[in-house]
């Protein structure tokens, strides 16, 4: 009879494509973890993998196979986590994926009004590009994710809970810094410096001040607000950033000034991503109050 442990191993081998990676991940021998795929295979008469001493492959069978393992890993999960949805909200631990130009702005602002609402709360966050938070999501590796719109994200479900502005990051001095708003076609001069490739906050910069995708090509690839700002103070250029990360990149900096951008907005949102049928949908109600209402606090 095929077990439970042998589809949780199957997936595991997919996700890294190497047994000894994913006899890691599971905290089992390597040897085990091929011997139960072997005989998971020889149980249901198919070559899930292709394997040699250097990778590991999918047969095409194989990932049907395994796309109907995941399906039933998710529906053992909600069956495992339908009592707790009946239970206080946050009371059990919550996996959260947050994208790097949320986490480092968002998370140090709801921390201590959690711990005062829900001082029982367990959060387990994962910091990741947004297409690979979506998947995760999607999986059931992710009980939620906190994205920001617009983004894909076919087949969940977007709880959004705030919307906000960009703002121009200049030494103070620099043309245009004692403006209270700038234009796109203002920026166009500015040595504008954004995130690589792959960080959906460039996207949505490009998409609000209806720039080409190499209005701000320079050679450089940060991956980091911050390394933006240092960047700035470096005298690189100028950037934009949110408005939740103003208060730590630019408040306590008096070389910087900060003037927001004119154009239609909000010029992103933010939403908790969840799959339809997740069953603690009031753990995740429950938090994004608390990120509206730590939010709110902040920029008042």
């Amino acid at each position: 009879m095929i077990s439970f442990k042998q589809l949780i191993y199957a997936l595991a081998a997919e996700e890294t494509l190497h047994f000894k990676k994913a006899a890691e991940k599971c905290n089992i021998s390597q040897s085990a973890l091929s011997t139960s795929l072997t005989q998971l295979e020889e149980q249901l008469g198919v070559q899930i993998f292709e394997r040699d001493n250097k990778k590991v492959l999918v047969t095409p069978i194989g990932q049907e196979v395994l796309n109907r393992a995941r399906e039933i890993v998710m529906q053992m999960d909600s069956l495992q986590h339908l009592a707790e949805g009946l239970k206080e909200p946050l009371s059990s631990p919550l996996s959260v994926g947050v994208i790097p130009t949320i986490a480092p702005y968002l998370l140090p602002k709801i921390f201590p009004l959690l711990n005062e609402k829900y001082p029982q709360a367990e959060l387990r966050i994962v910091e990741e590009q947004s297409h690979v938070l979506v998947d995760m999501v999607r999986k059931g590796e992710l009980d939620t994710a906190i994205l920001a719109l617009p983004f894909p994200h076919k087949g969940l479900l977007a709880l959004e809970f705030w919307q906000e502005d960009f703002y121009w990051v200049t030494l103070k001095g620099d043309k245009h810094s004692q403006q209270k708003e700038i234009t796109s076609d203002e920026l166009v001069q500015s040595n504008l410096m954004l995130l690589k490739d792959g960080h959906c906050l460039k996207d949505h910069i490009l998409d609000a001040c209806k720039l080409g995708a190499d209005a701000a090509e320079h050679g450089f690839g940060a991956t980091s607000l911050n390394t933006l700002i240092q960047m700035v103070m470096g005298r690189l250029g100028t950037t934009l950033i949110p408005e939740m990360a103003m208060e730590q990149l630019i408040s306590q900096n008096n070389a910087l000034s900060a003037v927001h951008l004119n154009e239609p907005g909000p010029h992103r949102r933010i939403a908790f991503l969840i799959r339809p049928n997740f069953t603690r949908l009031s753990s995740v109600e429950a938090l994004k109050g608390v990120c509206q209402e730590a939010l709110d606090k902040a920029v008042t």
